[in-house]
């Protein structure tokens, strides 16, 4: 009985865990307020570049405005982008990690494939 108790528990407590994660996103334009938190950052792709001849090669994809004007940006390390996969180039996306501020700009740097997501 301890046991088929203890699994209920744990199997509510991951349920309620993942309804959390999946309901409370953040938008872009609202993401400096989450500076130092984790939490999921939705907005819409605006642009993305790859600064091939900078050190770490690191990919930025702004989102709700293009840059300079970007609301957010969502930082792939060029030694991350295998782990990351193919984020779109246009569309929504969600990027969930430790918003930063980099130049005044809020910023989520993704580490691999289960940090983003397209949303429904």
């Amino acid at each position: 009985m301890r046991i088929l108790w203890s699994s209920v528990m744990v199997s509510c407590f991951t349920q309620l865990l993942v309804a959390a994660a999946l309901s409370e996103t953040v938008p872009a334009s609202e993401a400096a307020r989450y500076v130092g938190e984790r939490a999921t950052v939705c907005g819409t792709i605006a642009s993305e570049h790859t600064a091939s001849n900078s050190r770490g090669t690191p990919t930025f994809v702004n989102l709700d405005r293009p840059y300079p004007e970007q609301v957010f940006t969502v930082l792939i390390w060029g030694d991350e982008r295998v782990r990351v996969g193919k984020v779109p180039a246009s569309g929504k996306v969600c990027a969930t990690g430790m918003i930063t501020i980099y130049r005044g700009v809020p910023e989520i740097v993704l580490h691999d494939a289960q940090s983003w997501y397209v949303p429904k």
